[in-house]
């Protein structure tokens, strides 16, 4: 039914289409075509997006198989992730990202974060006329998927954008229902002598995850032997379908700045003063009807727990930036940071108290220097606390350098000491077990990277980290998940290499990532391969209206000891007695652009058809079936 409908919604675009794409120099008139600028007025490179770093871009309405890879919840390249079976749920990490630039501890749930809005996931917009993009993606059985923003210029000086984003997916097993609500609204604004520079923005959050433990020991077995009369997911018995978790977050971020000394044609001079302030509220609930049999451990009582954390912060950051052709360009900043994290309760027991609250304030100075040195782009930026309740500091250097248009060379170091996130150093739950009060050290990472960008070679980087008193989640003795901080190293090299051949009417795009921990792979848990390859054929139907790309991508990732799922903590954690993976993943897509609408339609995981699947995203949690989704992107300049 769902191929049928396709087939419906796809007739009258191609019958209304205007736009047809002019053929790419030497013929690749398929593949150029596909990234030529759309034929609208104004030029659509007047639609400008531009970046928490002021990176400016454009309004992108092309079809590439990078837009494919995107086309999911997140809108962001999944290939480090393991998606769970329903939309809107946690990923497991097939790679790793340390943080470069991190000064404070972070709230914890981190394994419900994938799906948040951070201050530089806002996007701010300089557009002639108004503009819209809609996003719309079917998920697992009921429910549906939908991403909008709407932005507009009320003048040339004035921007504001609003979007919201939803999902509501039953999905397939029982007591896996997810819920989203993000509510964005963005404003950019410059005063007529374009000496005052103003960007805010707001964003409210409210996702809901049902919670089922996973799959019940019985039904482990039924899953793992294939049984056919379960191959109706919803027949698989769950550890225990009366809980849910919900994170909810809201933010206020300003930045602004007054230009002092403007440069004009004869100087080169500028003297920026700026301010930023961001002030970040984030609750996380796990509420369960009944105590889970022990699977948690004992209860203080049996009946409607209910854990709840709140996190308030305020940050204010006053900056003055110089820029001068012959120094380049400086930033002095200092920062000052109020805190307050924690419980409305104290827990008390022999021999020690749990207290209720973590609160503080932390003051920091830091710099940045921004250069052209011969052929050399070079790039630093610094912070240190100076004081408060939490020591951390980070320092960022790095160069790039252009061997010519089609090769670039960047490469650099970064250091960071931050303390553990919050959920480490204080937890309270209606759970014994989750009730802790840590008093660990910094953890401090160094890493060193190199990254090759080439049209004609490949795009391929590398880095190599190494982390001290590394901290995480895994089991005790008792079995139970608890916090540890590692005594010993932990040292990790990863290298990514990404490659697309081009054969006319065909293209192959392959990404091969390498990883190994090199010490600490008893706390570090990651595939040593990961790959994905696409094949597919690219063209222009209907007298070009319709530029499609149809094919298969392939995905595999080595054996390996799959980091868990702990709903109570919304986390991960470690564990070393099962090793899962070593499966292909094979899709089918059939994408399609017609005027400024991208059509995508996927069958998932076709290869489950032959061999039916029993693969897991993490222990005792399936791995998504074979699955048919269809969804687009629909562009609107007015």
């Amino acid at each position: 039914m769902k191929v049928i409908l396709f087939v419906f919604l796809l007739i009258p675009f191609i019958g209304i289409s205007q736009t047809k794409l002019s053929a790419g120099p030497g013929g690749q008139n398929a593949e150029q075509a596909g990234k030529k600028e759309d034929t609208i007025k104004p030029p659509i490179s007047d639609y400008k997006i531009i970046s928490l770093a002021n990176d400016t871009t454009f309004i992108d309405t092309t079809l590439t198989i990078e837009k494919d890879y995107k086309f999911n919840y997140r809108r962001k390249d999944n290939f480090e992730l393991l998606p769970f079976a329903n939309t809107g749920r946690p990923y497991n990490k097939l790679g790793m990202d340390f943080e470069a630039k991190k000064l404070y501890p972070e709230f914890g749930a981190q394994a419900r974060h994938y799906n948040f809005f951070d201050i530089e996931d806002i996007k701010y917009y300089h557009v002639p006329t108004p503009f819209t993009e809609a996003y719309f993606k079917t998920v697992p059985e009921q429910g549906q998927q939908l991403d909008v923003l709407f932005t507009m210029n009320t003048s040339e000086r004035l921007n504001f954008s609003v979007g919201y984003k939803g999902v509501r997916a039953l999905g397939r097993y029982q007591n896996i229902l997810t819920s989203t609500g993000i509510f964005r609204f963005g404003l950019n604004y410059r005063t007529l002598d374009r000496k005052y520079h103003l960007r805010t923005h707001f964003v409210s959050h409210n996702l809901l995850n049902q919670e089922n433990g996973g799959l019940s020991d019985l039904a482990l077995q039924q899953y793992i032997d294939k049984e056919e009369e379960f191959e109706d997911r919803s027949l698989l018995q769950m550890n225990f379908e009366d809980a849910e978790s919900t994170l909810y977050g809201k933010r206020f971020y300003l930045n602004h700045y007054y230009n002092l000394a403007k440069s004009d044609s004869l100087s080169s001079n500028t003297l920026k003063v700026g301010h930023i302030f961001n002030h970040d509220y984030k609750k996380f609930d796990f509420s369960q009807t009944n105590a889970a049999n022990m699977i948690f451990g004992p209860s203080f009582q049996q009946t409607n727990l209910r854990d709840r954390v709140r996190l308030t912060e305020f940050y204010n950051e006053g900056y003055v930036q110089w820029s001068n052709k012959t120094l380049g360009e400086v930033k002095a900043k200092a920062a000052i940071k109020t805190f307050e994290y924690g419980y409305k309760t104290f827990y008390i027991r022999e021999n020690d108290t749990i207290n209720n609250k973590l609160t503080g304030v932390n003051y920091a100075v830091g710099g940045e220097y921004k250069k052209k040195i011969g052929g050399f782009d070079v790039q630093a930026d610094a912070m240190l606390n100076l004081a408060g309740d939490f020591t951390g500091s980070y320092f960022e250097a790095q160069a790039g350098y252009s061997l010519d248009e089609e090769n670039r060379l960047q490469f650099g170091f970064n250091q960071n000491s931050h303390m553990p996130n919050y959920n480490f150093l204080l937890y309270q739950s209606n759970y014994v077990n989750y009730n802790w009060q840590n008093d660990f050290d910094n953890i401090n990472t160094q890493s060193l990277y190199g990254e090759l960008s080439s049209e004609k070679l490949l795009d391929v980087s590398a880095r190599l980290t190494q982390i001290q008193n590394y901290t995480y989640f895994s089991e005790g003795e008792d079995s139970l998940v608890k916090p540890f901080q590692s005594k010993d190293q932990v040292r990790y090299f990863k290298i990514k290499a990404s490659k697309d051949f081009d054969f006319g009417l065909f293209a192959i795009d392959n990404t091969l990532m390498y990883q190994n921990v090199l010490d600490g792979a008893s706390v570090l848990n990651l595939p040593e391969f990961v790959t994905r390859n696409s094949i597919y054929y690219k063209d222009e139907w209907f007298d070009k209206a319709l530029y499609l790309q149809t094919g298969f991508t392939f995905k595999y990732f080595t054996k390996y000891n799959m980091n868990a799922y702990d709903p109570v903590l919304a986390e991960f954690y470690v564990q070393n007695s099962s090793e899962f993976g070593n499966y292909p993943v094979v899709d089918f897509f059939f994408n399609g652009k017609v005027d400024q609408t991208r059509i995508f339609f996927k069958l998932q995981h076709l290869n489950s058809l032959i061999d039916k699947n029993n693969n897991f995203v993490a222990p005792r949690y399936p791995y998504m079936d074979f699955q048919v989704r269809f969804g687009v992107v629909w562009n609107f300049f007015l």
